[in-house]
């Protein structure tokens, strides 16, 4: 009785090993076993022919039109500052000053000096009448005057430049200068922005971009600091050199007044131009894959919704568009979106987007 009972265990034992074998092997059959593969979802474009103007997008700093660096044209020590940055100024105010009390000695002394060089110039000139000095002798009086009242000029005017005025109405952008401080002729002390002139964008480009725009163009302009909304502008000035630095033309653009504009913010150009290539397309950048130097893949889509790998000639890219300049012909469909995930001869299923 218990031989027979062990042998029917073993017997119950050997068939569900069994059984997970099998079932085992069922699973991995079914693991391997490749599923029926459906169309394959993906975003087609139909190929038009380009525009004629193309968008130049670049970015830019806001500045006063007019931001006048000013300084002292003879050195000294400063002996009053009238203002603070983002101070407002009208026209003619004294931004600052030098002490003045060795100018006024040296004009003071230039006066002097002058006064006795056009003494001696008469009493040479009545000695030379009567016959008693030289012709020589009465052109070096007459330069040694002359040398006298030019000293006298320019003490005066180093008198009136020991301050400097405000050039017009403005704002302080910056001061580099305190009281008591010694500084040399020339030297920044302080930079005025004229509010009088407006604002401007000014905008780094390319040389390839700039020589495209003109002075008097009209763009589009978004400060997001003021606006969601673009604004109007117009180029109103254009660099005639490239900056050593980063080989860039500075194009500025003229805004309009708006009392929240600051200098400083950041903002963003649009400016239609003439398309200047020879391309004929232009297709969504994400459409283009294997991308080599000139040349890329698309994928063209049959009309039985097949997909077929081809080669491109790319040009320029527009902010999100590339030029096409060979291989595709219009009204031909493209992958714009999925490309990742084909293969050539997939089948799709096409999701229209807007040309």
């Amino acid at each position: 009785m218990v031989v027979r009972d062990m042998a029917l265990g073993r017997t119950i034992i050997s068939i569900f090993v069994g059984l997970v074998f099998l079932t085992g092997c069922g699973v991995g059959e079914q693991a391997e076993k490749p599923q029926s593969n459906g169309p394959i979802p993906a975003a087609v474009t139909t190929v038009q022919p380009a525009s004629e103007n193309e968008l130049i997008v670049a970015a830019g700093t806001v500045r006063l039109r007019r931001e006048t660096s000013l300084g002292f044209t003879t050195g000294g020590k400063v002996v009053s500052v009238g203002f603070e940055e983002g101070d407002q100024v009208k026209r003619g105010a004294i931004l600052a000053a030098l002490d003045n009390s060795n100018v006024a000695a040296d004009l003071s002394a230039a006066r002097a000096e002058r006064d006795l060089a056009e003494a001696e110039l008469g009493r040479i000139e009545k000695l030379f009448k009567d016959g008693w000095v030289t012709k020589a002798r009465l052109e070096q009086s007459e330069a040694a005057a002359r040398a006298a009242r030019a000293r006298i000029r320019s003490t005066e005017f180093a008198s009136r430049t020991a301050s400097i005025r405000a050039p017009g109405n403005g704002i302080i952008l910056t001061r580099n200068i305190d009281a008591g401080q010694i500084v040399a002729a020339g030297t920044t002390a302080l930079v005025l922005g004229e509010i009088d002139k407006g604002f401007v964008l000014r905008v780094p480009m390319t040389d390839s971009d700039a020589a495209r725009v003109r002075v008097g163009m009209p763009a589009k302009v978004l400060i997001s600091a003021i606006s969601d909304l673009p604004i109007d502008a117009v180029i109103s000035e254009k660099d005639a050199r490239a900056d050593e630095r980063t080989g860039t033309f500075e194009v500025s653009f003229l805004l309009p007044g708006n009392g929240r504009l600051r200098s400083g913010q950041l903002g963003k150009v649009e400016i239609a131009v003439s398309r200047n290539s020879s391309s004929t397309f232009v297709v969504p950048a994400n459409a283009i894959f294997g991308v080599r130097t000139g040349e890329g893949l698309v994928f063209v889509v049959d009309a039985k919704n097949r997909v077929k790998q081809r080669n491109v000639d790319i040009g320029k890219l527009t902010d999100k568009n590339l030029e096409i300049l060979a291989g595709l012909k219009e009204g031909e469909v493209i992958v714009t979106r999925g490309v990742e995930k084909l293969r050539d001869g997939d089948l799709i299923k096409p999701i229209r987007t807007p040309t």
